[in-house]
């Protein structure tokens, strides 16, 4: 589901067979249709331009929350050892994040198309499992545990609205909860997982927080860019050039990361936070906010996701494919045929 892959529940225990359930299996808002029958997710509405979720998620302001995200996900243990033992994600830190953002996106945006799209993210986890260096079983379709993958990118959505866009208030965050969950359940996966309410999922991420992440190595790599390639985005800056940036880059991109923590998972990792550090990242996402507006709307989006509102507005077929990640973000040839891998023929 993302470049963290693995499985567990809460107190460790892990049942590798209980893996994927029908939709509606759960008491979760949006999980059963008209007379309490369940729904496939095929049934389930797909979210459309009129939803916050379509307003924020592909933005391209996401990719500063892209080490939060890694974090959050790494430090569930049985993500956490699913990165360890099956993912080359820091091997190829810049591709893997740009040619997973499709599929992930798509499932937001692919409007009639968005379910097939999610069987597909879904099945890229089929073979992620196995037994961590604590004796403990993970399975990446334990319904915790990709449950617990999926909560991550609600929240990305939330932050990059409130710390890096205008604000929310709690009805605007209720309404994107339900939007998350209408989302989750295009997966197909059990709905169990899924708190009732946005008040329900504060207490479920507060308590992920506080008993469930562990520090793991995956985890503190994710934080480790002091080395990071040049992104592609920057690939006409010469080499030398980058080198001197790298490292303000790399300091900025932690204490940014770090801020967004919750403040438990932060206190596990050994990192402190002052009331004068959360002043100085409420200030740069002010200044996030008002230069964003400075950036031309067709730009604002990523290509999955700007694909989607050209399609809702007309400009673009329904009929036509989906876009797809340029070749250059593509998995070695050697690994192109592994199904853990989004590797589409382009």
């Amino acid at each position: 589901m993302a470049a963290a892959d693995g499985a567990g529940d809460p107190d460790g225990a892990v049942d590798p067979a209980r893996t994927v359930d029908p939709v509606g299996t759960g008491d979760a808002p949006g999980a059963r249709g008209a007379g309490g029958a369940a729904r496939g997710p095929g049934a389930v509405e797909p979210l459309g331009p009129d939803s916050l979720t379509w307003r924020y998620f592909g933005d391209w302001r996401g990719v500063l929350l892209a080490p939060w995200a890694g974090v959050m996900q790494n430090m569930h243990p049985g993500l956490g050892a699913g990165v360890a033992e099956h993912s080359r994600f820091f091997e190829e830190r810049w591709q893997r994040l740009h040619r997973s953002l499709y599929p992930i996106g798509g499932v937001v945006y692919d409007g009639p198309r968005a379910a097939e799209t999610a069987r597909q993210v879904r099945g890229y986890h089929d073979t992620v499992k196995g037994v961590d260096a604590y004796g403990r079983p993970y399975h990446a379709l334990d319904p915790d545990t990709f449950y617990w993958a999926h909560a991550t990118f609600f929240m990305l959505t939330v932050l990059v609205a409130d710390r890096f866009g205008p604000g929310l208030d709690e009805g605007e965050k209720r309404r994107l909860y339900a939007e998350h969950v209408r989302w989750y359940a295009l997966y197909g996966m059990s709905m169990r997982p899924v708190p009732g309410s946005w008040e329900e999922f504060q207490a479920y991420w507060d308590r992920m927080a506080a008993e469930v992440l562990e520090d793991t190595r995956p985890a503190r790599d994710v934080l480790d860019i002091r080395r990071i390639a040049k992104p592609p985005a920057l690939s006409r800056l010469p080499d030398v050039v980058w080198r001197v940036l790298r490292g303000p880059q790399a300091r900025l991109t932690v204490w940014v990361t770090v801020g967004l923590l919750p403040p438990a998972a932060r206190r596990r990792l050994g990192y402190d936070w002052t009331v004068r550090d959360e002043r100085r990242l409420r200030r740069l996402g002010r200044v996030v906010h008002h230069g964003w507006r400075l950036v031309p709307p067709a730009r604002r989006y990523h290509p999955r996701a700007r694909a989607g509102w050209e399609r809702a507005a007309g400009r673009r077929s329904p009929d036509a494919p989906v876009v797809e990640t340029p070749a250059r973000n593509l998995p070695p040839a050697s690994e192109r045929g592994s199904p853990r891998h989004h590797a589409p023929r382009l």
